[in-house]
C-alpha cells in the first residue's frame, strides 16, 4: 500500500493533478482512496490531496507518506516530517529544499518549452507513473475527462516528458479493481437519490454540500429531475416540502449553518406528515466555523431540530457505498412513514473519493409516492390508524380533497384547538416510531469476538476505526472490536447492549468536542463510556491516531 501527498497553493492545479492520477491508478487495477484538504480561498494558502492506493481495500487515509509531490516550498515544510526514510520528494528545481530524498526537475521550464506553463502537473503525473512501474495506457481517455480537446495532446506530451525522467523504483502490483467505480460520497448521494426516483432537489450553495446539487444538476435533464438553486435555505426546504406534497419525490441539502435555517420547516414536514429527505454535510461550527473542514458536531442538533415533538429518522453515512444505499433507503422510509429523514454526512465523506463496487439499485426497495385509497368511507388525510400512518393521496390525482396544515389539525386536516384531538393526533404521529424501530439497522460490528475493549463510533469514523481495530489486534495483547452506527436515531440497541455487556472497557471515538454519541447512548440505554477519543480541529482522525490515543487510554 502506498501513500502520496500532492500539495501546493490554490490555483496550482493540485485537485486536477490528483484527480487524473487517481483515475490512472484505478485503471491499473489499484484500490484508490483520496482525501482533500483545502483552505477557504480561491488563490494562495496551502492545499493538498492525500492519495492512497494498493491491491487491498482501503478504508481511510494515512499521514505516513511514501512520496510528496510539492508544487511549492510550503508543502515540503509542512509535510516532510511525515515522509518515510525511504520516501521521495518530487518538486520543481527552483524549490529550496536540500533534503537528499528530493528529486528536482525543471517542470516549470519543461512546461514552458512545451508551450503551456500549466502542464507541469501532467509532467509530475508521468514521473509518478514511471516510479511505480505503471504504463501510460489509458492516459488519453482520462485527460479527455479533465481538459479541453485542444489541450489533450500537449498534456500527453508533458506526461511522456515526465515518464522519461526517472527509473522505476517501486514494484508494480497487480490489483483487481479496474472495473470498479471511483466516486466521492457526495456523488454517491446524488446517484442514490436519482436511483430512488428523485424528481425535485432544492438547495442554496453551501460548502461542503454543494457537490450534491452540482452532481444532480449535471444529469438532471436526462433523469427528469428539477434542480432549483433557491434564494436561501428557508426557501429551499419549503420548496422541497411543497414538491413532496404535490407528489414529487423531493430532497434538500445543506451544511450545518444552512440546516439551522431549515428547522422550522422541518417541523412542518413532521406536523403535516409530508415525506422529506434532508442531508446535512457537516463542517465545524458554530456559524461559519471552518467552511472547508470536517466535523461530527451536528448530531444532537438534528435529533432535536425544530420545536415540539415528531418522529424522524437520522442516518449517518459511513462511506461512499453506504451513502448510495442509505440515500435510497431514506426515500423509502420517508415515504412509508410520512416523516422527515435526515442524512448526516460530512466534508470527509463528501469530498473523499474511493474505489467501490458498482452499485446495484435493485438491492433497495423504494415505496412509490402516495398510496391508493379504495375505501368507501370518507377520505381523511390524518385518519387515526393502528400504526399511525394515514392514507396519503396526491392532490389532483383523485376526487378527494387533500388538506394539510401547520397548525394542529383533526383527521380531515382542519385546524383544531381541542385538547382531546391534540393528544390523539400527537399520539398518532409518535406511534409511527414503533414500526420504524423494527426497521432500524444495527451498527456494524468490526473486530474480534473475544474482545476486551469495545470502540463506539458513527458515520465517517467507520474507515479510521476499521483500520485501527485491525492494527490494534495485530500489534497489541488485548483484543479489540467496534460498533459503528449508521442508523443513529432512534438508536438501535440490541447489538449495543449485547456487546457492551461483555466489554471490559468502552471507548467512544468521535469528531466533536463533547462526545455526542456517548451522550446519546447514555441517555437511551444507561450505558456509560469509560473514555473518549475526540478530535475537533477540522481534520479527520486517522487509524494511527486512534492507535496511539487508545494506547494512552489503556495506560490510565
Amino acid at each position: 500500500m502506498y501513500n502520496l501527498l500532492i500539495g501546493g497553493a490554490a490555483g496550482q492545479g493540485i485537485e486536477t493533478t490528483a484527480a487524473i492520477l487517481e483515475r490512472l491508478l484505478k485503471r491499473s487495477g489499484y484500490f484508490v482512496f483520496t482525501v482533500r484538504d483545502f483552505m477557504s480561498r480561491v488563490r494562495g494558502g496551502h492545499n493538498f490531496s492525500l492519495l492512497r492506493f494498493g491491491t487491498e481495500p482501503i478504508h481511510s487515509h494515512s499521514n505516513r507518506l511514501d512520496g510528496i509531490i510539492a508544487m511549492d516550498d510550503e508543502t515540503i515544510l509542512q509535510h516532510i516530517s511525515q515522509l518515510k526514510p525511504d520516501g521521495f520528494i518530487l518538486c520543481d528545481s527552483k524549490l529550496t529544499t536540500t533534503d537528499a530524498r528530493a528529486m528536482k526537475l525543471d517542470m516549470d521550464g519543461m512546461a514552458k518549452k512545451l508551450g503551456n506553463p500549466r502542464v507541469a502537473g501532467s509532467i509530475a503525473i508521468g514521473v509518478i507513473l514511471k516510479l511505480f512501474g505503471e504504463s501510460q495506457d489509458g492516459a488519453e481517455d482520462v485527460f479527455r475527462a479533465f481538459v479541453k480537446q485542444p489541450l489533450i495532446e500537449i498534456n500527453l506530451k508533458a506526461l511522456q516528458e515526465g515518464y522519461q525522467f526517472v527509473e522505476t523504483r517501486f514494484e508494480h502490483r497487480k490489483g483487481s479493481y479496474k472495473d470498479w467505480m471511483l466516486i466521492s460520497g457526495s456523488h454517491a448521494v446524488a446517484l442514490g437519490a436519482a436511483a430512488a426516483g428523485l424528481r425535485f432537489y432544492s438547495a442554496y450553495p453551501m460548502s461542503p454540500s454543494t457537490a450534491i446539487m452540482e452532481t444532480i444538476a449535471s444529469f438532471a435533464d436526462d433523469a427528469g429531475i428539477v434542480v432549483e438553486q433557491a434564494e436561501d435555505e428557508i426557501a429551499a426546504i419549503n420548496m422541497a416540502i411543497g414538491a413532496s406534497y404535490a407528489g414529487a419525490r423531493a430532497m434538500t441539502g445543506t451544511s450545518g449553518g444552512g440546516f439551522s435555517l431549515k428547522v422550522e420547516a422541518l417541523g412542518l414536514s413532521g406536523m403535516a406528515e409530508i415525506p422529506l429527505v434532508v442531508i446535512d454535510v457537516q463542517r465545524p461550527g458554530p456559524v461559519t466555523g471552518l467552511p472547508t473542514r470536517t466535523e461530527q458536531s451536528d448530531l444532537k442538533f438534528v435529533i432535536s431540530a425544530s420545536q415540539g415533538e415528531f418522529p424522524r429518522l437520522v442516518i449517518a453515512l459511513r462511506n461512499a457505498e453506504d451513502a448510495f444505499y442509505q440515500t435510497m433507503r431514506a426515500f423509502h422510509l420517508a415515504e412509508k412513514y410520512q416523516i422527515p429523514v435526515i442524512l448526516l454526512s460530512d466534508q470527509y465523506i463528501g469530498d473523499a473519493t474511493a474505489t467501490v463496487e458498482p452499485f446495484d439499485p435493485v438491492r433497495v426497495q423504494v415505496m412509490p409516492s402516495g398510496n391508493a385509497y379504495t375505501s368507501e368511507e370518507e377520505y381523511l388525510r390524518y385518519r387515526y390508524t393502528e400504526d399511525g400512518v394515514s392514507p396519503r393521496l396526491i392532490p389532483g390525482k383523485s376526487e378527494h380533497l387533500v388538506c394539510i396544515d401547520s397548525d394542529e389539525h383533526d383527521e380531515r386536516g382542519h385546524i383544531t384547538e381541542s385538547a382531546e384531538v391534540r393528544t390523539k393526533m400527537a399520539d398518532k404521529r409518535m406511534k409511527k416510531l414503533e414500526d420504524l424501530e423494527q426497521e432500524l439497522l444495527e451498527p456494524e460490528f468490526i473486530g474480534a469476538d473475544d474482545f476486551d475493549t469495545l470502540i463506539l463510533g458513527w458515520g465517517s469514523t467507520w474507515g479510521p476505526i476499521t483500520e485501527a481495530v485491525g492494527l490494534l489486534n495485530q500489534n497489541g495483547k488485548k483484543r479489540y472490536a467496534a460498533l459503528v452506527f449508521g442508523d443513529i436515531y432512534p438508536l438501535p440497541q440490541k447489538l449495543l447492549r449485547e456487546k457492551a455487556a461483555v466489554a471490559k472497557r468502552l471507548i467512544n471515538v468521535e469528531q466533536n468536542a463533547t462526545g455526542q454519541l456517548a451522550g446519546l447512548v447514555r441517555e437511551a440505554t444507561g450505558i456509560t463510556c469509560d473514555g473518549s477519543i475526540l478530535k475537533y480541529d477540522g481534520r479527520q482522525i486517522t487509524a494511527e491516531e486512534i492507535l496511539e490515543r487508545m494506547q494512552r487510554e489503556e495506560e490510565k
